[in-house]
């Protein structure tokens, strides 16, 4: 990689980071181009030069948003085992929520709000990501390897439980007492979520999750 791409890449993700926690603080449309330049430490028309609008780059951070979230889940193959690819993947969406949680509530205002921005998004991207995560699951199914389920309903599923923890943040420290999550809580509720997720479908715990 050349420096002038290194630092084309170093700017495109200071703009990107600066643009998540000003939409994440004020909204779409309390946020403006001129705010989120000044927390990125750069000139308005380095913004637009890079995203054009206001509303292209609040697209731009909501496709890294999904996508950081389904990282793990998008590499899954029939081969694979499903309890240890589940418990994964449950494990990697708690800690996100526990740690960015700013992301999953960007995310759910938008869509509570209509997905006005993301609609071509979910149609054209994340459907057929979807789609061919469901395929794999029902194909774990057909072999036998886990009890039959709605595909559907288990994803929905483990999206709603792990992303309650950063959406319901507020709440779940109100109720805990506490300040903040940490790395004891994480372990407790990825241990009790998985639990009952794979044992709702037929698997255990991976061992190397057991005490």
């Amino acid at each position: 990689m050349s420096k002038r791409q290194s630092n084309r890449e170093e700017i495109f993700t200071r703009i990107l980071d600066a643009a998540e926690v000003e939409f994440g603080l004020k909204g779409f449309n309390g946020a403006s181009l001129q705010h989120i330049a000044d927390r990125a430490e750069l000139p308005k028309p380095n913004i637009v030069y890079y995203f054009q609008s206001k509303e292209n780059l609040y697209k731009q951070v909501l496709n890294k948003i999904v996508r950081s979230w389904n990282d793990l889940f998008d590499r899954a193959t029939v081969e694979d085992d499903p309890a240890q690819v589940l418990d994964s993947f449950i494990r990697i969406k708690l800690k996100q929520s526990f740690e960015q949680g700013r992301s999953s509530r960007i995310f759910a205002m938008e869509v509570i709000s209509g997905a006005n921005h993301i609609r071509d998004y979910l149609k054209e991207e994340l459907s057929p990501w979807f789609h061919s995560r469901t395929a794999v699951i029902q194909a774990w199914i057909d072999s036998g390897k886990m009890r039959s389920v709605d595909p559907t309903s288990l994803i929905f599923m483990i999206w709603a439980t792990t992303q309650h923890y950063a959406d319901f943040e507020a709440q779940i420290l109100a109720l805990s007492h506490k300040e903040a999550q940490d790395e004891v809580d994480l372990k407790r509720v990825g241990d009790t979520v998985s639990s009952i997720i794979l044992q709702g479908v037929g698997l255990s715990l991976p061992q190397s999750q057991v005490a």
